[in-house]
C-alpha cells in the first residue's frame, strides 16, 4: 500500500506540473537603460540637435524615480522589449530624470538645474513614471503619467504623437478606438 501511494503522489506531482520549470509570461527583453535611452550628458539643448540633426519626431524624457515600482514595471516589462526600443529610438531622442537626483543638467532653454528641480520645479512632476514629449523646439507637446497596460497601449502612445493625434483627441479615446480595432502602431 506504501508502494502504491508514492506511485499515486508521483503521478499526481507529475500531471500537476510540478517537476516543470514556472513560465514566465513577460518576455526577457534588452536592458533599456542600454537599449531605450540613448547615452547622455544632461543636456537637453545638446539633445535637441542631436534629434534635430538625426531627423527625429522631437524628445522624450521618462521621469523615474528609484524607488518607484511602476517606473520598475515600465523599465522590465515594455521599455525592455526590442520592438519597442526600435519603434521609439528611431523616432525619438530619449533621455530619463531622476526626479530626486542631485545631477547638473542644462534644461532646453540653457538654464543648469538639478534633475529633482527640472522635474518638480520645472515640469511639476509629483508622481512617476511620467513621460512627456517635446518637440524639436523643446515646447512640451503631451504628458503621460502612469504606467501603460502592455507593450501594445505603449507602442499606441507613441503612435498617438508620431501622428499628430494628440492635437485632436484624448490618449484615452485614441486607446479605445484601437482597442476596439487592435490596430498594430504603424
Amino acid at each position: 500500500m506504501c508502494k502504491r501511494f508514492v506511485t499515486a503522489v508521483l503521478l499526481l506531482a507529475l500531471f500537476s506540473g510540478s517537476f516543470l520549470p514556472p513560465v514566465s509570461a513577460a518576455t526577457p527583453g534588452l536592458d533599456p537603460l542600454e537599449h531605450f535611452f540613448h547615452p547622455s550628458f544632461g543636456d537637453l539643448q545638446e539633445e535637441l540637435a542631436i534629434a534635430n540633426a538625426e531627423a527625429k519626431q522631437g524628445i522624450l524624457v521618462m521621469f523615474d524615480d528609484k524607488d518607484c515600482p511602476w517606473c520598475h514595471k515600465m523599465k522590465t516589462n515594455i521599455l525592455n522589449q526590442p520592438q519597442v526600443q526600435e519603434y521609439f529610438r528611431a523616432r525619438f531622442r530619449i533621455a530619463r530624470v531622476d526626479t530626486r537626483g542631485d545631477t547638473p543638467l542644462i534644461d532646453f532653454a540653457g538654464r543648469e538645474m538639478t534633475e529633482k528641480d527640472f522635474a518638480f520645479k520645472v515640469n511639476r512632476v509629483r508622481a512617476t513614471p511620467v513621460f512627456i514629449f517635446y518637440d524639436l523646439k523643446g515646447e512640451k507637446i503631451f504628458r503621460f503619467t502612469g504606467v501603460t497596460r502592455d507593450m501594445t497601449e505603449f507602442l499606441w502612445l507613441g503612435e498617438f504623437i508620431v501622428d499628430g493625434h494628440y492635437k485632436k483627441q484624448k490618449f484615452t479615446a485614441f486607446k479605445r478606438a484601437k482597442r476596439a480595432g487592435q490596430d498594430q502602431p504603424s
